[in-house]
């Protein structure tokens, strides 16, 4: 039966080859809160004679070091991890304790508007502080800093997001936005952190201050970094909320895109660490010499250690929080997207639009956090309460506030504190009569929109602690409004609704389900919390992505996923392939070489042979631009066009061809070079990838990607079918899988026009 015109045809090729075309897709993303220049990362192990002579010269002592000190690394990042976390703990609750403490003294006397003063300032002086020295100092630690390092594990480097100064910043400026009680977790930052640590320490310190330790320098290339990096980020989240094992499999699900089972006893080894340091930390502090630390706190344990009780009448309503939950959770996504585009149009101004946002939700969070409790009703002290009623101090269920002796604020007890106590008391057992519905309600709706508003601040913010508050305060309201209609108390459906409200927005599971476990100390939560986040990121995966890919994408991050689009099965490689290419001889000119090297940014080049060394032209392999100025600067010239002796190798060590920092690396403007040496030739055989990863060109966009992402490339080359033709097609790069690229080559694959093609043909799922 004949096809519509308006169908697509399956059997014939789409459209010609634009094999010509330059490939104008960005090459830069907002790192942090600055534009910056991005690049892909190499994970391929470049296989050229001078790797395999280094290789085969080591000994079995130098083996044996090299996997020693990967494991004495794990140890020394889940080591300075967890002290990190347990300062940042430490300097957060100190310093918001001796804020309300010094606040609530104030109230005590009558005296409210020196109060709110002395509040709203402390406040305002903390956030000014932490987004000028982000914005100054190092505006990569902006944010939380996950989507960078989750772009980085996935092979897009950037400049400064691991830097020494970076590091600095991301743990005062947190400690500061946090401190100013502006609704922003510690757990995003504390990823970035671990991950900055793992990767200084894989670099041997930092070159540009000073501080290396040549014993440390044994990871040369970008996958044992990268295997750092994560153990890093999995060791951050280990610290935020004493969870070991929900560390290694927030790095699994979430962070990583390439696992090994031996990165996995690593990550689960740094994890451990971090563990064990804590619980000594926490055992020295809970002596009570740690300040006001040790009575709240984001490591948070036993918030939840009474036996829950449940029968088969109490799914329906687990259904019911977690269907909701999955709505809020993707709306909340929506409206962070729209949130965060707006604020970039607003950076685009310049630096003192950046700090002059920070200040106005600074002062405007004040104003709400302040002023909302005294629309609260006081409500009389419960006979029999398990803790002091008022409270008398900065944490506690129930603040005194502006009520009568006898009397506390509810509203008080959950937004005048800091995050963390606001989670324990929601989560608290044997509570259901102490918070009223309204209170909750109105909590919800201001920590909903409070941190959407305040993500997006120049100062280091993480999602996480948010997003748990605000999903606990929702479980709260569910459980009050069901009332006596389910054996659930309260406490269990702030837990069950921060499960739901996280699977809606971050869209992870196990991971996630494992954190809340831990964090609650209660395994008869299992089955429950299973089945809410299952069916929140079910339900809200119908709506939009999760809440880490939004941000990638509104940054620009070209981000490559375990799926292909469904357009991207009828394209070949030889549909996306742009040029013009760029080809090196195996012996070239100094002056071919370096005119190329100005007058491209590309950053690997084919290498082809040909008469008179060959009777036709074939490929050889593939060197990188950083090993080809790496040969200009140590001037291994020829004075004709012969090949390079052995004693040509032994002028270089493996150092010399080390990956530099994140980010750095040499230019060819810094290499100055003669007229007699521009007439030189150079032998670049021995430092060639002799055996790159090659595609025929008829080959699927679809199965060269999975190709592309699974074994972690930087690029691909493209190789003809027929042999009469250059040896050459092209090179495939990461930017070449972006949709954008693609679509902008071929604009008459719109995307309904897929949709429909995938429903009338399912194989291209």
């Amino acid at each position: 039966m004949p096809s519509s015109t308006t169908e697509v045809s399956v059997a014939v090729p789409l459209l010609p080859s634009l094999r010509r075309t330059i490939n104008s897709t960005s090459q830069v993303a907002i790192v942090g809160s600055n534009l910056c220049p991005i690049e892909s990362l190499d994970y391929e192990i470049e296989e050229n004679d001078f790797f395999k002579q280094d290789w085969r010269a080591r000994s079995k002592v130098q083996i044996f070091q090299y996997v020693f000190m990967k494991w004495l690394l794990c140890f020394f990042i889940g080591i300075i991890v967890s002290l990190i976390g347990f300062t940042n703990n430490l300097a957060v609750e100190n310093l918001a304790g001796v804020k309300f403490v010094i606040t609530s003294n104030m109230m005590l006397a009558g005296r409210f508007s020196m109060g709110f003063l002395v509040f709203s300032l402390t406040n305002l002086v903390l956030t000014l502080f932490a987004s000028a020295v982000t914005s100054f100092v190092a505006p990569a630690a902006a944010g939380s800093g996950i989507p960078e390092v989750k772009a980085y594990l996935n092979g897009v480097d950037a400049p400064e997001i691991f830097s020494l100064r970076t590091l600095f910043v991301k743990i005062i400026g947190n400690i500061s936005g946090v401190s100013a009680s502006l609704l922003i977790g510690k757990a995003g930052p504390m990823v970035h952190t671990g991950a900055c640590v793992a990767s200084i320490l894989s670099q041997g310190g930092s070159k540009r201050y000073g501080l290396t330790w040549r014993w440390l320098r044994f990871f040369n290339n970008d996958r044992d970094r990268r295997d750092l990096v994560t153990c890093g980020s999995a060791a951050g989240i280990a610290a935020s909320f004493r969870a070991p094992v929900g560390g290694v499999l927030f790095a699994l699900e979430e962070m990583s895109s390439w696992w090994r089972s031996a990165l996995l006893w690593r990550i689960f080894f740094s994890t451990a660490v971090v563990a064990i340091v804590l619980r000594a930390l926490i055992d020295v502090c809970l002596s009570g010499k740690c300040g006001l630390f040790g009575k709240g706190g984001l490591i948070m344990f036993d918030v939840y250690s009474e036996n829950a009780s449940y029968h088969l009448g109490d799914v329906l309503p687990v259904l019911l929080l977690g269907v909701v939950g999955g709505i809020l959770g993707s709306f909340y996504n929506f409206l962070l997207d729209k949130v965060l585009r707006a604020y970039n149009y607003i950076y685009k101004k310049g630096v003192a639009w950046k700090i002059l946002l920070a200040c106005t939700i600074s002062i405007f969070t004040s104003c709400l956090l302040f002023g909302l409790p005294f629309l609260a009703q006081c409500q009389p002290c419960p006979a029999g309460a398990s803790e002091e009623c008022p409270t008398v101090g900065r944490s506690g269920n129930f603040k005194k506030y502006q009520c009568p002796p006898g009397h506390y604020n509810d509203l008080a007890s959950l937004i005048f504190n800091t995050n963390d106590d606001a989670i324990k008391n929601l989560f608290s057992k044997n509570t259901d009569f102490e918070f009223h519905y309204l209170s909750v309600l109105v909590f919800f709706f201001t920590c909903f929109f409070l941190s959407i508003f305040s993500y997006g601040i120049v100062a280091p913010a993480g999602l996480f602690v948010p997003v748990i508050v605000t999903g606990a305060s929702y479980g709260r309201c569910v459980g009050m409004l069901l009332g006596s209609n389910t054996n659930l108390n309260h406490g269990l459906f702030a837990v069950l609704g921060a499960a739901s409200f996280l699977g809606g927005s971050m869209r992870m599971t196990v991971s996630l389900c494992v954190i809340l476990l831990e964090l609650t100390n209660n395994l008869l939560l299992l089955p429950m919390m299973m089945l809410v986040l299952l069916i929140s990121k079910t339900v809200a995966d119908a709506f939009n992505s999760n809440i880490y890919n939004l941000i990638m994408k509104i940054k620009g991050f070209p981000y490559l996923y375990n799926h292909a689009e469904p357009y991207m099965r009828q394209l070949t490689v030889s549909d996306v392939v742009t040029g013009p290419l760029q080809v090196l001889s195996g012996i070239e000119k100094i002056e071919t070489i370096v005119h190329i090297l100005k007058t491209t940014n590309h950053n690997g080049f084919p290498v082809v042979d040909g008469p008179p060394f060959t009777a036709a032209p074939v490929l050889y392999g593939l060197i990188l631009r950083a090993h080809i100025l790496t040969l200009l600067k140590k001037r291994v010239f020829l004075s004709s066009p012969v090949a390079c002796d052995s004693d040509t190798l032994a002028q270089f060590t493996a150092n010399e061809f080390a990956k530099k920092g994140s980010g750095r690396g040499d230019k060819i403007e810094d290499v100055e070079l003669s007229e007699e040496e521009l007439n030189m030739y150079l032998d670049v055989h021995p430092f060639s990838n002799a055996s790159p990863y090659t595609v025929v060109e008829t080959m699927s966009l679809a199965k060269a990607l999975f190709l592309f992402r699974e074994v972690g490339l930087r690029h691909l080359l493209v190789i003809p079918k027929i042999s009469n033709r250059p040896p050459v097609v092209g090179i495939l790069t990461r930017h070449d899988f972006m949709p954008e690229h693609i679509l902008g080559l071929h604009p008459s694959l719109s995307r309904s026009k897929w949709k429909r093609l995938r429903i009338r043909l399912p194989f291209l799922s």
